[in-house]
Formats: structure tokens, sequence, C-alpha cells
């Protein structure tokens, strides 16, 4: 039986409940959500919950050592938080310079940063949770000790992970990845079970001292040792001194809804910035070339400018307030013209996981994303522990003269971001669109389809999706329709039909503002799930 076979058009309905919703790629791990607000919990209890289960039941995306970064909406405020990891203070670019690299890695010891997602949910349950952290963990746990089938999507990209780490990943360090995720040298198949006890007694050691055995203990002792044996950089120092941030989000208006993301280091302000642009363009027609047109020119403008300036906050070369203000977005929608651009940067003035959305009776609302960057991350499995480590490192520079280049304890640019939506001041829902570089430009589709065409939850994530590559190349699904890829074409785009599997994956739970009635919306490009009460 092939499970990645769909010879026949199929469609989802948008989900609705009351009292409480969990939405996110995986079955198993909205379930757990679920759980944990029938057990009492609050929103931000079943979205740590849902985000624990998702590093044991979608670890080809996320992991324990990777970054994660929440919107909180309580009590009629939305709170930000950044738990990414800075580089490690024994690293720089001058000294991988002097070991021959031209660019960091992909793979090995070398793209590894601290680790943010223990942190995060240690952060979010102390002080928002209603549960302790054991509890909301225990989900998480029960799924790693008895194990769980795999899904079809899921053993997709187990399959092809494997395939790349047996091609790259060829040394010592890597051996544990390979012990961990294809035991007895056999990848799990779709619908088989795969268990990693290892992983629950993180889990639950994370859980009994609210992540202080990760950063301080035992645990922080083996990445230490690991990292020490291999040439890494990562230390325990690095991991004892690290604190997830509380953050105030960056919004813009578009059309009358507030549109709030994480401000920089991530690159949320890339689709707040491409908004801003883009509503000073003519009004958006429904499947019009000149529109979409527009948006791709907006998205390009904002994302050229994005790479060349995103960095840690304060040693940015220009302000996140002139990014995102009125001037900047009017002086660049004046650049977009009848015909596809080769983008520059901006002139400066003078003088890339897995998402989740969750919700419940009280008003709670979050947006939280994790990620190890590329797929299972690193490569780097740390003995007896089934941590996976994140190669967010990967994204700094090894040129001294970019914003973003690599120094000791500096945050990357980094791509994972959570969206949410309010309007007048009341919260709409949360929305995010996971996969790399695609997130900001899945944000961007996400909100224009809502406000400008009124589409559901559901048919704002079906809608078939286009990505900007790079100078004239857009990718385009195949469901997009081919007289618009024609017309676009004339326009000097250079458009690409390909795979659903680069094109991101979204949720989402919007409220509505009369009835406090909640509506969801899962991805179909995965293995997404919706739990509801």
């Amino acid at each position: 039986m092939d499970y990645l076979y769909h010879p026949f058009s199929a469609k989802r309905h948008t989900v609705f409940a009351k009292k409480g919703m969990v939405a996110t790629s995986q079955p198993l791990a909205a379930q757990a959500g679920l759980d944990i607000l029938k057990q009492g919990g609050n929103a931000i209890d079943a979205a740590i919950a849902t985000a624990a289960a998702l590093t044991v039941v979608e670890p080809t995306s996320n992991g324990i050592g990777g970054d994660a970064f929440a919107l909180v909406w309580t009590k009629d405020k939305l709170h930000g938080l950044n738990a990414s990891g800075p580089a490690p203070q024994s690293i720089s670019a001058q000294k991988l310079k002097e070991q021959g690299y031209e660019k960091i890695p992909v793979y090995g010891v070398i793209p590894v940063t601290v680790p943010g997602v223990p942190a995060a949910w240690a952060a979010l349950s102390e002080r928002f949770g209603k549960l302790s952290l054991k509890e909301v963990l225990l989900p998480a746990i029960r799924y790693a000790e008895e194990g769980y089938p795999l899904t079809p999507i899921l053993g997709k990209y187990w399959k092809l992970a494997y395939a790349k780490f047996k091609e790259s990943c060829t040394t010592e360090e890597f051996t544990t990845w390979f012990e961990t995720f294809a035991p007895n040298g056999k990848v799990p198949e779709i619908g088989e079970m795969w268990s990693s006890p290892a992983h629950a007694k993180t889990l639950l050691a994370i859980g009994e001292t609210n992540a202080r055995d990760f950063y301080d203990g035992k645990i922080a002792d083996q990445i230490d040792a690991f990292m020490k044996k291999h040439g890494g950089y990562l230390s325990k120092s690095d991991l004892s001194t690290y604190k997830a941030e509380w953050v105030e989000p960056i919004s813009v208006n578009y059309r009358g809804y507030d549109v709030w993301e994480i401000p920089p280091n991530g690159q949320g302000m890339i689709a707040l910035m491409a908004l801003n642009i883009y509503k000073n363009l003519q009004v958006p027609i429904w499947q019009n070339a000149n529109t979409f047109h527009q948006q791709i020119e907006s998205m390009k403008l904002a994302f050229t400018d994005g790479k060349a300036f995103i960095t840690e906050q304060d040693v940015m070369p220009i302000s996140v307030e002139h990014l995102l203000s009125e001037e900047y977005a009017k002086s660049r929608a004046t650049a977009i013209d009848e015909e596809a651009s080769n983008p520059e940067p901006y002139d400066l003035p003078r003088g890339g996981t897995v998402y989740l959305a969750t919700a419940d009776e009280e008003g709670n609302m979050v947006s939280y994303i994790q990620s190890n960057y590329m797929g299972f991350g690193s490569g780097i499995v740390i003995p007896n522990t089934g941590i996976a480590l994140q190669n967010r490192g990967h994204d700094f520079s090894l040129d001294e003269a970019h914003p973003n280049v690599l120094q000791p304890g500096k945050r990357t640019f980094h791509t994972i971001i959570p969206g949410f939506l309010t309007k007048d001041g009341k919260a709409v829902g949360p929305f995010g669109v996971m996969g790399g570089y695609m997130q900001p430009q899945g944000h961007f589709q996400v909100v224009t389809n809502t406000v400008d065409y009124l589409l559901s939850p559901q048919a704002t994530l079906d809608i078939p999706r286009w990505q900007w590559i790079n100078g004239k190349t857009v990718h385009v699904e195949h469901e997009f329709p081919n007289y618009l890829v024609q017309s676009l074409e004339r326009k000097g785009h250079k458009i690409q039909v390909t795979d659903a599997g680069h094109f991101g994956r979204g949720q989402i739970i919007w409220r509505n503002l009369e009835t406090g009635v909640l509506q969801g919306g899962t991805e179909s490009r995965t293995d997404g799930a919706i739990a509801v009460w």
C-alpha cells in the first residue's frame, strides 16, 4: 500500500470548536495538547505539551536541541518570547577561517548553537502555565517510551534524511544519529513503530528540574563532554548562562488588521515589510496576474533588504522602526513596475520547522514555532539522551563586513517565525507557515488571502502557493493556474512548477470576535491535524 499515492482530489473543511483547539502538523502531538487542556491546563500548557510531543513524533523537523519563538495572547495583551540561542563564546569567524572554512558547514559540531527549546518551555510554563512543566511533558514522555507509528509525510522525510546523512555524515561524531534514528541500519517505514527511551529520560529530567538539568546539570555535562571530544565549540558555560528573552512584538496595520511578529534576530519583519509595501499598490484582484506580480515584487524587495540588514537588533545598520515605516514602504513601492526585477538592497538612509497554534475557552491563544533548522539539524545526537542538535549556526556569515557575521555569543539571522493577527485591539488569532525562507512568504500569503479575499482558514492554507527564490525565479505549486503562470512569464518572471514539499506547512486558529467560537485550518501538505474540545 502506497500511503503517499493520492489519485483523487480531496478537500478539508474548517474545523469549529468552543472550549479548546490545537492545530499542528502531527495528529499525536495535537492530541497531546488537547489532553492537557482536558486535564485543566490552559492554551499555554497545551502549546508546551504539543511542542514537546513534536520533538518525539516529528524529529525530521525539530528537536529538544533546537530553537523556539512564541507569541502569547493572554488577558488582552500579546507577549513575545525569543528562545533562539547564541553562538558559543569560544567560536569566531576568524577561527573558522584559520581552519580553512570559507563558510560554516551544514553538518557536524561547528554549526551547533545553544539550544533554546527547553528554556522556552520552562519560561512559558513559569510565567503563564497552570500545570507543572513535568505534567505537560508526560504525553511526550509516553510517546518516546512506548513508541508510535510513523505517519506518511514523516516517513517520507525520514527516509530522505537518512539517504542524505549516509552520504554526508560518515565520521564518528554522527554514529549516534544512525543508532537513534536508523536502528540496526534501517529507517522505520510508514506505519512502523519507533521509540526513543533516552529521549523520554531527557524529557523527564527537563520536566522535573524546570529545564535546569539541560543547562546546568547532567545533560549539560554530557553535551559538553561530547563537544570537547569531537572538536566542537558549545560548552557547559554557554548552556548555563543562557536565558530565553521576553520581547515586545512588532506589527504593521494591513487594511484594518494588525499583523504581529517577533522582532529581529528573526525574519518575521520581512513579512511585515512586504505587507507594508504591497498595501501602497493597486487594490488586489482575485486570481489576477498583476496582483500576483505586485505581491512577488513586494516580497522580493522586503526579502532583499531583510537578508542585507537583519541580525541581532542592536548591531543592525538600520533601525526596525525605519524598515517598518510608511516612508520606507512608499519608497520601496515606487520601485515596482510592470516587469519582474532583479532587486538590490535598499540604500541606507544617511545621518529559516514545526508550527503549532492553541486556544482555550478563557481567551488565551498561542502561536509557537520550534526547529532544528535543516530537518534533523546538524546530524549530531548526544549519546544516551535522544537530543538531536540544531545546525542554526550555518546561517552566520564569515564576512567580517556583513551585519550577520559570526561572533562569540551572538544570535544569527533566524528563519522560524510565529505570527498573530488582531483587529481593533482584540485577538483574531495565531497563524504560521513553517519552512525556511518560505516562512515570511507564507505569512504574507495567509494574511492577504484572509484579509483581501475573506478565505476560510482551511481555504487560506489549501490555496496553491508561490515562492520567490532569487532574481526573477519564482516557484509555484502544480495546482497554480497555468494561465497565471503564462501571464507572469510575460512579465519577465521565470516560473518553475515544483513539488509541494517546498512551500511550507501552516496552521491557523481564528476566534470569532462576537461569539468566541474557534475556527481552525491545518496543513494538507503534511500530516496536519486539529484536535478540538
